[in-house]
């Protein structure tokens, strides 16, 4: 009999698995782990890198302790908010986008942190040439595609390599890069450094008004900040 209902259990496991049934057998920690929507009751790596990130951008005043508890999803709300998301509080595959992680790692993603001063200061003056008059997710966006040239395969994998590119960077081009940041570019690439991405991936941005190659009008839109256009 034992041996019967093992067989039939086993059975319905197999059945749940093949075609995405939710069983009594998955428990709550094993959900955590491997689920692409976080919110309230969530725990884990994850949750902590997600407390980080808001902490370290000002929309988290709680502990980085891993648990999503009611200041967390108060916290990711006012990210959302802020970033033109749905706001629910629940940390779904745009929200995780947004704050620069990846929605099928455990880990919640790595940043890279091997970035010097110099690299710092690049970026706040490539975000102050390109973007002062944006807003500041506007400029945070702007970092955010240069770190994203950075990790793609077709663009030069170092901060200068990106930024000094030829053609790439109108403040590049009028001189504007020699320009003497300010308080809050500097700030948007820091933050931008550490992962947030208003950009959604993009590795493009331009002005309609001003863009002139037909080129980059053919590019798939990610979002629009402000007088920027995001793309891929």
């Amino acid at each position: 009999m034992k041996k019967a209902v093992k067989i039939v259990t086993l059975i319905v496991m197999v059945f749940a698995f093949a075609f995405g049934v939710a069983t009594a057998t998955v428990t709550p920690k094993m959900e955590t782990a491997y689920a692409a929507v976080y919110q309230q009751g969530s725990t884990g790596n994850v949750v902590k890198t997600m407390q980080r990130k808001l902490k370290n951008w000002g929309y988290y005043k709680g502990s980085v302790d891993g648990v999503f508890g009611p200041q967390t999803k108060e916290a990711v709300k006012y990210f959302q908010r802020k970033n033109g998301l749905k706001v629910d509080g629940i940390v779904g595959n745009q929200t995780l986008k947004a704050l620069g992680m990846s929605s099928n790692a455990s880990s919640g993603g790595t940043t890279n942190n091997s970035y010097s001063d110099s690299d710092l200061m690049l970026l706040a003056r490539l975000i102050y040439g390109e973007a002062r008059g944006e807003s500041y997710v506007g400029q945070v966006a702007v970092g955010a595609v240069v770190m994203n040239r950075i990790k793609s395969a077709s663009f030069p994998n170092t901060m200068s390599g990106v930024i000094y590119q030829s053609y790439a960077f109108t403040a590049v081009a009028d001189g504007q890069i020699n320009l003497t940041p300010n308080a809050t570019a500097k700030k948007a690439a820091q933050d931008a450094m550490n992962g947030w991405d208003p950009s959604y991936g993009a590795l493009y941005y331009y002005n309609p008004a001003t863009a002139t190659s037909s080129w980059i009008f053919s590019r798939k839109t990610t979002v629009t900040i402000g007088n920027h256009v995001f793309a891929i």
